[in-house]
């Protein structure tokens, strides 16, 4: 097979793998009485963040620390300008006040502080430490405004949920462990095929990472915020963009740092961080506006999404 091939097959797996991963995990969860919204807030967000990570951890142990920083960076650009500004295009999304004061908040100061801890290319063993323990923070925040009712329900959690309920324990168990496979699997086929690909088009891993990689590992994102807001519960799209970002960072980063340290090129510097921080900046006024995303705003972002397109390549 061709590495174009290889590269769909893995990007299948790996996204198959983590829809049974979630699957399974989820239903354990349920069976050991975890309530919805708990299992939401951690089953079902390193689920969907599982992709990426197991990309980002193949890559930096093979020593494609690129592909591995390209991953996250062009995931969160991508989060923004592809998945969110086609979410406003398909239906106006809503903003609560919560989404500024602290989601928002949240992610600019993360985005920020993964740019200042790269600015010397590279991300050492405690600078991933810092970023971990700053997602464990995170989460404990989330754990606790949910026990106060302060963080609402997701109501597409709940539907995934309730489908996996009736699953037996051998079902449960035997789809967790065979997500866990297909996320390495998928993993490995796209990590080494996708520097194949950039080899045979004499492309950086830089360009393939904050491209096809970083788009493919984003289309649970994609497809979660678009059918939110083409049920018109558009408050979830900003609530899964947000928090996805602010994941990535803390986690994945984090996680892979603490594996093996990340080597950062000085393009990602000049370049590619300087997009997401101006993305991100870009999302505060568009928000404040009627306090929506409308097609108007949604176009913007997309557009900002295109040029950086035209500019990378």
């Amino acid at each position: 097979m061709t590495p174009y091939l290889l590269l769909l097959l893995g990007l299948f797996i790996l996204l198959l793998g983590g829809k049974i991963l979630v699957d399974g995990a989820s239903s354990i969860a349920l069976k050991l009485g975890m309530s919805t919204g708990l299992i939401g807030l951690t089953v079902v967000a390193f689920g969907t963040s599982a992709p990426e990570l197991l990309v980002s951890l193949n890559a930096a142990i093979k020593g494609n620390s690129d592909i591995s920083i390209g991953n996250v960076v062009g995931s969160n650009i991508a989060n923004i300008g592809l998945v969110l500004g086609l979410s406003g295009i398909f239906y106006p999304i809503l903003i609560r006040r919560e989404h500024i004061r602290f989601d928002f908040l949240v992610m600019l100061l993360v985005t920020f502080l993964f740019y200042f801890i790269s600015l010397d290319l590279k991300i050492a063993f405690w600078e991933g430490f810092l970023l971990f323990g700053g997602f464990i923070v995170f989460n404990a925040y989330l754990f606790r405004n949910l026990g106060q009712g302060l963080v609402k329900e997701n109501e597409l959690v709940e539907e995934e949920i309730e489908e996996v309920k009736n699953y037996t324990w051998p079902i449960s168990l035997a789809m967790l462990i065979g997500g866990v496979v297909g996320l390495y699997f998928g993993a490995d086929f796209l990590v080494e095929n996708a520097v194949i690909i950039s080899k045979n088009f004499g492309v950086s891993e830089r360009v393939i990472g904050v491209t096809i990689v970083a788009i493919g590992t984003s289309l649970p994102e994609l497809i979660t915020s678009i059918i939110a807001a083409l049920s018109k519960r558009t408050d979830l799209a900003l609530g899964n963009i947000l928090g996805s970002n602010i994941m990535n960072i803390l986690s994945i980063i984090g996680i892979t740092a603490l594996v093996k340290p990340i080597a950062i090129s000085q393009a990602f510097i000049n370049s590619d961080f300087l997009w997401m921080l101006g993305i991100s900046i870009l999302l505060f006024p568009l928000m404040r506006t009627k306090m929506r995303i409308s097609k108007v705003e949604g176009s913007i972002l997309f557009l900002a999404y295109l040029l950086y397109l035209y500019f990378l390549l």
